[in-house]
């Protein structure tokens, strides 16, 4: 019966990769129905179940997870030799038993509405369109950067705690719901990371875990970057799977929140991927708008950069490879590139919006 059982189960592998192939073309259906309907009331369980929880429930389920996967190996590593192919049907058995759960517990949202559509904004832009909203963040950033430090050369420190910056950056979903609805957020449920020092060697500022819903931060971030990371996290709890819809949802959140340190950080967060978008398209326009920068605003990226600097390793490159993959496999054909939709959300909603 048990051996039954796990052929079922393995046999239902290929069956919900097939599906998925399917449901990617219906994103209405996937939106109204899992979006929209299903998942809100699966992650706010899982919030309410393990937000209050001081560490990360999910974290420790992956440890036990791995516990319990040695262990099978070793007390299985006969079998390699004498039954193989029931060895093969007990493993598939139990990665369909995890790709269903991946995937009924938030994964589904790789295949949900695309977040212009849902938010009513164009796609497209034009190069005039991307100088224009640049430079409109230059001088937003300019002003908030010597409102906060009294002149343009040295960079903003963000005087806040880390567990204050995670309690902060509700604030700013709480703002952005009157806007769009859908981008709700409560409760929270955001914590640091324990294994942030893998992270960092890895190249990566966070994670959510699908299992848990918990929003991880790496916490040896200690750059402007810490908040926008938190509200990226938070906008993949509420739904967001996409990393380029995080960033914008995480633009928007740092953008309305109420505190002008937090403000800031979006700012120049964001005008760093406009600059890319720039140098791609005129390396000349792109030296002649950093001119126009203040100096402490490249400083902060500066310290951003030798931060990831010092952290560089061949896992790195690995961890990059594979997240590529994984991206493309989830309905994110141009993978790691597709960050760069964030700038077209970002041109479209701010063309005729004051900052």
């Amino acid at each position: 019966m048990q051996r039954r059982t796990s052929l079922i189960i393995a046999l239902l592998l290929p069956i919900q990769i097939s599906l998925l192939q399917i449901l990617k073309n219906f994103p209405e259906f996937v939106e109204k129905y899992y979006s929209l309907g299903l998942y809100p009331i699966i992650s706010k369980i899982s919030r309410y179940l393990f937000g209050w929880v001081p560490f990360s429930v999910g974290d420790v389920f992956y440890l036990l997870i791995g516990i319990i996967a040695i262990r099978w190996v070793y007390k299985n590593s006969h079998r390699l030799r004498f039954e193989p192919f029931r060895v093969l049907i007990d493993i598939t058995a139990a990665v369909s038993v995890v790709y269903f759960m991946f995937h009924i517990l938030w994964a589904f949202n790789y295949y949900r509405l695309p977040l212009h559509k849902s938010l009513q904004l164009e796609s497209d832009y034009s190069y005039e369109q991307l100088l224009e909203t640049t430079k409109k963040f230059i001088e937003k950033s300019n002003t908030l950067h010597n409102e906060l430090n009294g002149g343009d050369t040295l960079k903003v420190a963000v005087p806040y705690t880390q567990k204050t910056m995670l309690e902060k950056s509700i604030n700013g979903y709480i703002n952005l719901e009157k806007e769009f609805p859908q981008l709700a957020y409560s409760p929270r449920s955001i914590k640091n990371s324990g294994w942030s020092l893998g992270l960092t060697y890895m190249g990566y500022s966070g994670y959510i875990n699908p299992f848990s819903g918990e929003a991880q931060v790496n916490n040896l971030i200690k750059t402007y970057k810490f908040p926008v990371v938190v509200c990226h996290e938070e906008a993949h709890q509420i739904g967001y799977a996409a990393e380029n819809e995080a960033n914008f949802i995480a633009t928007l959140a740092t953008l309305h929140n109420n505190d002008t340190y937090i403000q800031y950080a979006g700012h120049i967060f964001t005008l760093r991927y406009l600059l890319s978008d720039v140098f791609r398209n005129s390396e000349d326009d792109f030296f002649e708008l950093t001119k126009t920068i203040n100096p402490g605003i490249l400083d902060s990226y500066r310290e951003m950069q030798d931060f990831w600097g010092s952290y560089e390793n061949p896992l790195e490159t690995f961890s990059k490879v594979f997240w590529d993959n994984f991206l493309k496999a989830n309905n994110q054909s141009d993978g790691i590139k597709s960050y760069n939709y964030m700038v077209a959300l970002v041109v479209n909603y701010f063309e005729e919006r004051t900052l």
